[in-house]
């Protein structure tokens, strides 16, 4: 049962729970900018780059030993290039979006430093001292 225990306390931290949103939301993420490359930007540079798509660009390599052609698509890398900078973009954009969110809140007071605090004990405590 102890390992049982274990698991739940660990499973039920916060960070752990965390981390598993951030990966749900970031895969639903990565399907809206997949998406947002493969449909919207991607036919958009193909017509004009003159009705050309991407994921059909390659070149053939030869005939395998089965018979079948190999073929080098390097559009469809273009593609996955291009979704990964679309990607990094946006998760700088919405990095730096919160920070400046951060940066706007009011920061609370600095607590006095805890040598000056230890002066000015000594300093009392050494006027007391005078003072008998």
């Amino acid at each position: 049962m102890g390992i049982l225990k274990e698991f739940r306390e660990f499973a039920m931290r916060g960070n752990v729970i965390d981390l598993a949103v951030g990966v749900v939301i970031g895969a639903a993420f990565g399907k809206i900018v997949s998406s947002l490359v493969g449909d919207v930007m991607m036919p958009l540079l193909g017509k004009a780059a003159g009705s050309v798509s991407f994921d059909q660009l390659g070149t053939s390599l030869g005939v395998g030993p089965d018979g079948s052609e190999i073929i080098l698509k390097w559009g469809a890398f273009l593609q996955t290039v291009f979704d990964f900078i679309i990607i990094a973009m946006a998760l700088f954009l919405a990095i730096k979006a919160i920070n400046r969110l951060r940066r706007s809140e009011p920061a609370a007071p600095a607590a006095a430093p805890t040598s000056a605090r230890s002066e000015t004990l000594l300093e009392e405590i050494r006027d007391l001292l005078k003072q008998r």
